[in-house]
């Protein structure tokens, strides 16, 4: 009697289903895990081009690599430096062969506040990437969990007949400020917080541009979220626009839908804009102080376009 697959007797580990009608065969052959720790060809090194070849084999997105070997002045060299190119974060990689140890966890993390302060115009990600994610590595980062947005990777390397093969597996994901404006708002802050993260001057910025909403409805107000500053109206989330105040400078972030019209106004003012964010539909602009009144009267229009098409009113009017 004839079978379909017809399964034949091979050595040990190989196994080859053959289709009775002589159709394709299938080769089973079983795998080796590796340890690049220990192997004598494959390590660090080689690692670290592979996933700067191709980042999307992190799991984490389509990132684009920004750098290398990155110099943290008086703390060594970050391995990788990603950005997502349709947001403004970055992810600062750390790679670890062999188990997770406190050295790397305290290195990552100094990589990560390192980057975040020369460059507070983006939002970094902590990233880890070991080829044993240890209970007690994620013991550790559970204290943590609420202050720094970290990712852990588990890295398994499989070799195949001749072939090599990586596989990552993202095993803890405290990617803060990544959720949903709604999920947001659940972490209610106040002012206080906001002007020690960033400034009592960009905080006040943010009162500034109030002052202009309240142009369009006066019973619109500031609510101190934990990643951001929003708008409410009634005690309610009303998020046409948001706030992220930086040291420096305040971020204002419309909701709005990409229009050429709109970014021809922003690159004819000359302001900071950062790449559109695609997944929840913002502009994402940088004012200094004194841009705030240098570009009022842009900076309302933007604003009143915003209101009206959270509104339902898609009028430019």
């Amino acid at each position: 009697m004839s079978r379909n697959p017809k399964r034949e007797r091979k050595p040990k580990g190989i196994l080859v289903l053959e289709r009775s009608d002589g159709g394709t065969k299938y080769k089973y052959v079983k795998h080796q895990k590796l340890l690049l720790k220990t192997h004598p060809e494959f390590d660090e090194k080689w690692l670290q081009e592979k996933i700067a070849e191709d980042p999307s084999i992190l799991g984490i997105g389509e990132l684009i690599l920004k750098d290398k070997e990155r110099n943290q002045p008086g703390a060594g060299r970050l391995d990788l430096l990603f950005q997502d190119p349709d947001s403004n974060l970055r992810y600062e990689v750390e790679l670890q062969l062999g188990k997770t140890d406190e050295s790397h966890i305290f290195r990552t993390i100094e990589y990560w506040d390192l980057e975040r302060k020369r460059y507070p115009q983006y939002d970094h990600v902590a990233v880890l990437v070991a080829e044993d994610i240890t209970s007690r590595f994620l013991n550790i980062i559970s204290l943590l969990n609420g202050f720094i947005p970290l990712v852990a990777i588990q890295l398994n390397t499989i070799q195949i007949g001749d072939q090599i093969t990586l596989i990552f597996t993202v095993v803890l994901d405290h990617r803060l400020g990544l959720a949903q404006d709604e999920e947001d708002e659940q972490e209610i802050t106040d002012r206080i917080y906001w002007e020690k993260r960033s400034s009592k001057t960009t905080v006040y910025m943010a009162d500034e541009v109030l002052r202009l909403l309240k142009s369009l409805d006066q019973d619109l107000d500031l609510k101190y979220n934990k990643f951001y500053i929003s708008v409410s109206k009634d005690n309610k989330p009303y998020n046409f626009v948001i706030f992220r105040p930086k040291k420096t400078s305040l971020r204002i972030e419309p909701k709005l839908k990409k229009a050429e019209e709109i970014e021809i106004m922003l690159d004819s003012a000359d302001l900071d804009v950062l790449e559109y964010d695609v997944r929840n539909q913002r502009y994402r602009i940088h004012f200094s102080k004194d841009e705030i009144e240098k570009h009022e009267r842009l900076l309302k229009e933007i604003l009143a376009r915003a209101y009206r098409e959270f509104n339902g009113d898609l009028s430019t009017g």
